[in-house]
C-alpha cells in the first residue's frame, strides 16, 4: 500500500479507497518554529489575495486588445491602477505543476508534481504555512487539482472549501468540500466560489493579516458561461492566427511533430477528436471570463467596503496559457509563447503605484513575493524571486534567463517532453525522445515564433551556447532526471482517417552531409570573426 498526501489511502491496485488525513501528521512534523522565517525590519505585513484562474491565456483581457471583442472592466482597472507584468511566464504550462510551482516557488521537476497525476510529496512546504506561523489567518477557496488530489483540506489552510479534480460550472453530483464537510453545490460554480470567499473576508479582524487564495475553475474547458452571459459575443468576428495555417511563411521550420500534432486531440484538424470550430470556441472561453471579471469587482468592492483595499495585495494570474490556432495546436503543454505566457497583474497602493513591468517574471516567483510582502525573508531553496521591488520600478538585478519545461504523458501522446530557455530575446526549445529538430526564435525579429533558425544552417553556434546554458541551469537545480509515471487517465491518441496522415521532415535533416558541415564551417569563421 502507498500511502500519498491526497487525503487518501491508496489500496491495492487503486481501485479501493480508505480514509486517511495528512494533516496531523504534516503539524506534527513542521511546528511553528520550524515554519518560522526570519522578519525583515521595520515590514508591516499586508493582506494578501491571489486570484488565481485556469487556462487563461497572457493576452486574454480587454486592454490587450487582442480581438476586437473580450470586456474585461475590473481586470483592466486593476492594470490601470497597479502593476502590468507584460512578460509573465509559467515554469510549466500545464495544472498541477504550474500549481505547485505557485504554491512552493520550485521547478516541477524540484517538487516533482510534473503531471497532473503525479502525488504530492508530504514534505513539502507551501507559502501559506509560512503565513500561518507568522500569524496569518489563511483560506482556500476552489480548485486544487494537483497530483490527483481530492478535495480534503490541505496544511496551510485555516479555511478550506474545494471540489474533486475539475469540479463543474453547474452543480454536479460531488459537490463541495468545506472544512471536511460535503455541500451540495448550489450553482454557477463561479458566482458561488465568490460568495464562500467574501463570506470569510467579512469575519476578518482588523488586527490580524490574512491571506486569500481564490482559485476559479473557469476558464477551463469545456467553457460554459454563467447563463447571463452566453451568446454575448455569438455575432463578434474572430482573427484566426496567422501561424494556423498549414503551409506557407508561419510554418517555416516547424519540426514534425508539430505537424503531425494538427491531427490529433490537440491540434486544429481534430481539436478533442472532433470538428471544433476554433473561433465559435474562442467566444465561449471569453463569456465565461466575464463571471471571473465579475467575481473580482465583487471581492474589491468588499475590500473597499472594509476599508481595507489599498492595503491588500491583490495578484492576479493564470495557471498556464492556452493556443487557440496558434502554429496549428490548441490547449497548452508546448513551450510556444502562447501556451506557457499568462496575465499577471498586481494592486497595493501601500507598497507600489501604477507601472508597466517588462522584465520576464514567473509562477515560481509568487510565493517569495507574497512571504515579503508579509515582512518574511523567503527560504534561500526556493528558486524564484520576490517581484515587489520591480512592482516599485526599482533597479534591481534580475534573472537573464527562463527554464521552461513539461515532461510527455501517456494519455496525451502529442507533445514530447520539452525543455526550453527564454531570454530576452532569444528562446530555445529542445526536444527529448523524438527524431526531429529543436527550435530557436529571435523574439524580438518574429515575437510569432514563425521561422525557426534552425530550420536552415547559420546559428548552430547560438543553439550550442544557450544548450549549455540549459543543462547548466538544470543540473544547478538536480534536474537531470526525466521522471517515469505509470499509465494514468484516458489515453486520448486518435487521428481523424481523412486529416493529414503525416508531417513531413525539416529542409535541414535532407541535406547532404557535405553541405551541412560546409555551412556549420562557416558559421563557425563567421563567429570567430567577429
Amino acid at each position: 500500500m502507498v500511502v500519498t498526501r491526497r487525503g487518501v489511502l491508496l489500496a491495492g491496485s487503486g481501485s479501493a479507497f480508505g480514509l486517511f488525513s495528512w494533516q496531523a501528521e504534516a503539524q506534527s512534523r513542521r511546528t511553528k518554529r520550524q515554519l518560522a522565517l526570519p522578519r525583515r525590519k521595520s515590514a508591516r505585513p499586508r493582506n494578501i489575495l491571489i486570484v488565481l484562474t485556469d487556462d487563461h491565456r497572457y493576452d486574454a483581457m480587454g486592454f490587450m486588445k487582442a480581438q476586437s471583442f473580450g470586456e474585461t472592466p475590473t481586470l483592466d482597472r486593476l492594470a490601470r491602477e497597479g502593476v502590468h507584468f507584460k512578460n509573465a511566464f509559467v515554469t510549466t504550462a500545464l495544472c498541477s505543476p504550474s500549481r505547485a510551482s505557485i504554491l512552493t516557488g520550485l521547478y516541477a521537476h524540484q517538487h516533482k508534481v510534473v503531471d497532473n497525476n503525479h502525488a504530492i510529496d508530504p514534505n513539502l512546504v507551501f507559502f501559506p504555512e509560512y503565513l500561518q506561523a507568522a500569524g496569518y489567518d489563511t483560506a482556500f477557496v476552489g480548485k486544487w487539482h494537483m497530483g490527483q488530489e481530492g478535495d480534503a483540506p490541505q496544511p496551510g489552510f485555516d479555511h478550506w472549501v474545494s471540489f474533486k479534480g475539475q469540479g463543474t460550472y453547474l452543480p454536479g453530483p460531488d459537490g463541495l468540500n468545506v472544512d471536511g464537510k460535503r455541500v451540495p453545490q448550489k450553482g454557477y460554480i463561479t458566482d458561488e466560489l465568490t460568495d464562500y470567499a467574501t463570506d470569510w473576508l467579512k469575519t476578518r479582524r482588523k488586527d490580524k493579516p490574512w491571506m486569500m487564495y481564490l482559485s476559479h475553475k473557469a476558464v477551463h474547458a469545456e467553457f460554459i458561461p454563467a447563463e447571463r452571459h452566453a451568446g454575448r459575443y455569438e455575432h463578434e468576428t474572430f482573427r484566426y492566427p496567422a501561424t494556423m495555417a498549414p503551409n506557407g511563411d508561419a510554418a517555416r521550420g516547424r519540426p514534425r511533430w508539430v505537424q503531425d500534432q494538427r491531427n490529433s486531440w490537440h491540434g486544429v484538424d481534430y481539436a478533442y477528436h472532433s470538428k471544433l470550430d476554433i473561433g465559435a470556441y474562442y467566444k465561449r472561453y471569453m463569456e465565461t471570463l466575464l463571471a471571473v471579471d465579475e467575481s473580482l469587482a465583487r471581492v474589491m468592492d468588499l475590500l473597499a467596503a472594509r476599508g481595507d483595499l489599498d492595503d491588500t495585495l491583490i495578484l492576479y494570474m493564470g495557471d498556464n496559457g492556452f493556443m487557440f490556432g496558434e502554429h496549428g495546436l490548441i490547449d497548452k503543454r508546448t513551450a510556444y509563447e502562447e501556451s506557457m505566457r499568462v496575465p499577471m497583474i498586481a494592486r497595493c497602493p501601500a507598497l507600489f503605484g501604477h507601472n508597466v513591468v517588462e522584465e520576464v517574471v514567473a509562477n515560481i516567483d509568487v510565493a517569495p513575493t507574497f512571504l515579503e510582502a508579509a515582512g518574511l525573508e523567503p527560504p534561500k531553496e526556493m528558486e524564484g524571486k520576490s517581484f515587489l521591488p520591480l512592482a516599485r520600478g526599482e533597479k534591481v538585478s534580475w534573472r537573464s534567463e527562463l527554464l521552461y519545461e513539461y515532461y510527455w504523458e501517456r494519455n496525451f501522446p502529442q507533445t514530447p517532453t520539452v525543455h526550453a530557455l527564454r531570454e530576452d530575446r532569444y528562446k530555445y526549445v529542445h526536444f527529448h525522445g523524438i527524431w526531429d529538430i529543436d527550435e530557436l526564435y529571435d523574439l524580438h525579429a518574429d515575437p510569432r515564433e514563425t521561422n525557426n533558425l534552425l530550420a536552415a544552417p547559420g546559428h548552430e553556434e547560438l543553439a550550442a551556447q544557450m544548450s549549455t546554458k540549459l543543462f547548466d541551469l538544470l543540473e544547478r537545480t538536480d534536474g537531470m532526471q526525466i521522471p517515469l509515471a505509470r499509465d494514468a487517465g484516458q489515453r486520448n491518441a486518435l487521428r481523424d482517417p481523412r486529416g493529414p496522415l503525416q508531417g513531413t521532415f525539416a529542409p535541414s535533416l535532407l541535406e547532404p552531409p557535405a553541405k551541412r558541415a560546409l555551412g556549420w564551417l562557416k558559421q563557425k569563421l563567421h563567429t570567430r570573426s567577429a
